[in-house]
């Protein structure tokens, strides 16, 4: 009996051991297709800087880690009597390492815009080893997507896939160069997709968990059918090498910017010329909308195609050309995405109702850095409102520095209002409850309006800040009739 149960106990086992070696995924087939196709990037580039200017970096130039530390550690200045660094002027080398993927037999390769950046010399090393200079076609930094070139011919190319059916949890694969060390392979599982990160804008991320170190920069991201679905580009990181979270190019962009780079060595993208910003829920009940999907215009650029075409402050766009805008994000992707030139529609919701316009995409001028004003001198000690807020009208000078014909200037701000992120200095242009929004002439008129609010009822606010504005809600507030 003990032997027969013994027998059935590793049956079951080896059952269960079938079962797992079956739901797990098999990787060689797709490394020995694919990997041939994945090179290695190095690049020179020479610098004349004084000591005192040089990287305080604790590893040589050559040194693979040098390429995570030059792209996202700021250099700084040189301390005196540093050990190492030198007081006179000197000659150095940059080196550091990426990788690419081959996207035709005659050369053409993809890579990242900061792993060829300023380089002198691009060397490319292939799995047969061969070493080949290349050039480069054209390079985008918005998306961070380059082109180069070699002179070769017959080259193993990749499999081009679809990210928009890619699915959250679905395994996929790496292929690169990290820290120097060839055509390595990891594995992990797609966390999210379309994330957006802090300055770019116009790429809907891949996120995942897969291991990227600094060198697999530039490098495919295969799905399980071999198919290139990304370009692994960025690492969220404390200690300089992986951590769980990475973030890829989806192929689609970057195969479009390919495109326009070796047609015209650049990339157009497409702008309406407005300030946005996230349509959150409580500005979604100012406005009269039941659900938070949309884009707020805080402010539209005179002049511009969106100001031809009728569109207000205030105004909440839903949806551009047929697709529908979910959050703010998704915006200038779409709008980026849409060639200079052409005509476009756009839903907007304005005062309680929908309706549509029809705009003409202008193209994105070279990058501009938006100048501040300053908010003025020492508040007057006089009560805060039932805000929290010390307002007055703005004078005849501001208005003209301003080029605002009314509006209350924030004086002082008092109590818990400062959690709304008011200051002083700010410029209140509107107040806008259940719908409907009034523009702001006294401070007289501005507190009466508050008087007549509920406790529990939500307040949006047009605010100028420096060339931009925005709003801000303010959730509920103290039922108090000033301080």
């Amino acid at each position: 009996m003990k032997q027969l149960l013994a027998a059935l106990l590793l049956t079951l086992f080896s059952l269960l051991a079938q079962a797992q070696s079956r739901g797990l995924p098999d990787f060689t087939e797709l490394v020995e297709k694919q990997g041939p196709a994945v090179v290695n990037i190095s690049t020179t580039q020479s610098a004349r800087a004084n000591g005192r200017g040089a990287h305080p970096f604790p590893f040589d130039e050559d040194d693979p880690m040098f390429e995570f530390f030059r792209r996202f550690i700021p250099r700084q200045p040189g301390v005196p009597g540093m050990p190492g660094i030198p007081d006179e002027p000197r000659e150095f080398q940059s080196r550091s390492l990426g990788s690419g993927f081959i996207v035709s037999a005659d050369g053409y390769i993809l890579t990242n815009a900061h792993v060829v950046d300023a380089a002198d010399e691009i060397l490319v090393r292939l799995t047969d080893k061969r070493e080949l200079k290349a050039r480069v076609i054209g390079a985008d930094k918005r998306s961070d997507v380059a082109l180069i070139k070699i002179e070769a011919t017959s080259l193993p190319t990749v499999r081009f896939g679809d990210p928009s059916v890619l699915k959250v949890g679905e395994w996929v694969v790496a292929i690169g160069s990290p820290f120097g060390f060839d055509n390595s392979v990891t594995a992990g599982i797609v966390s999210a997709k379309g994330r957006s990160l802090p300055q770019e804008n116009y790429v809907p991320f891949i996120q995942t968990d897969v291991a990227v170190n600094p060198g697999n920069s530039g490098g495919p991201l295969f799905n399980l059918q071999g198919e290139v679905v990304g370009i692994n580009s960025q690492i969220y990181s404390r200690s300089g090498g992986f951590m769980g979270i990475s973030f890829a190019i989806p192929i689609d962009v970057a195969m479009d910017v390919q495109a326009q780079l070796r047609a015209a060595g650049k990339v157009s993208r497409g702008r309406i010329g407005v300030v946005i910003q996230e349509l959150s829920k409580e500005l979604a009940e100012s406005f009269g909308l039941s659900q938070a999907t949309g884009a707020v215009v805080n402010a539209v650029e005179s002049g511009g195609p969106a100001d031809k075409a009728g569109v207000e402050a205030g105004d909440v766009i839903l949806k551009f050309d047929g697709k529908t805008v979910n959050s703010s994000s998704d915006l200038p992707r779409l709008v980026a995405a849409t060639r200079p030139g052409s005509k476009a529609t756009m839903q907007l919701w304005r005062k309680g109702a929908s309706r549509e316009v029809s705009v003409v995409v202008g193209e994105i001028p070279e990058e501009k850095l938006a100048s501040r004003l300053s908010g003025g001198g020492r508040p007057a000690e006089r009560a805060a409102n039932r805000l929290g807020l010390v307002v007055a009208e703005l004078t005849a000078e501001q208005k003209r520095e301003l080029k605002l014909k009314q509006g209350l200037l924030i004086e002082d701000v008092r109590g818990n209002t400062a959690r709304a992120e008011l200051r002083p200095g700010d410029v209140l242009l509107a107040i806008i409850s259940r719908g409907t929004s009034t523009e702001l002439s006294s401070a007289e008129q501005f507190n009466k309006l508050l008087l007549a609010l509920d406790k529990s009822a939500n307040v949006t606010l047009l605010v100028r800040r420096g060339e931009l504005q925005t709003f801000v809600t303010i959730k509920g507030f103290p039922d108090r009739r000033g301080e």
